[in-house]
């Protein structure tokens, strides 16, 4: 952001959005039925997905390049513990190969953040009522 952005007149809302999407990660991670991708390793795109979200999402919240290593360190991170979480299971399986679809992901969601791409957030708060 720079010295003549505004800040983001939603940032609770977007806050809480992305405290959500972190929950919806870890119970897509730790439910006992994961959802199917119908292609081989289909889950690796899943998961690549998943933090892809993770990290552009917060990305746009805090965009100082400090604030979105730490995101990208705690997202990678997550992704490496939900894993040993998952090995402690009897129904889902540990790999190495999901943590770094993960770590892939946030990598991913880091460069598709703005300045790359639009600003998702502030393109909503500019058309919704009120905005500038």
């Amino acid at each position: 952001m720079t010295a003549t952005e505004a800040p983001l007149r939603f940032l609770r809302l977007w806050q809480t959005l992305g405290v959500l999407l972190i929950g919806f990660a870890v119970y897509l991670s730790l439910m006992p039925d994961p959802i199917q991708v119908p292609v081989e390793q289909g889950d690796k795109y899943g998961h690549m997905l998943a933090y892809a979200t993770l990290m552009f999402w917060f990305a746009q919240i805090y965009p100082g390049q400090r604030v979105r290593m730490a995101w990208a360190v705690a997202f990678v991170a997550l992704g490496i513990e939900l894993e040993f979480l998952q090995r402690l299971t009897d129904y889902r399986t540990f790999e190495i190969s999901d943590m770094v679809a993960d770590a892939f992901g946030v990598c991913v969601g880091w460069l598709a953040a703005p300045p790359r791409l639009p600003h998702a957030l502030r393109y909503i708060e500019a058309r919704w009522p009120g905005g500038s």
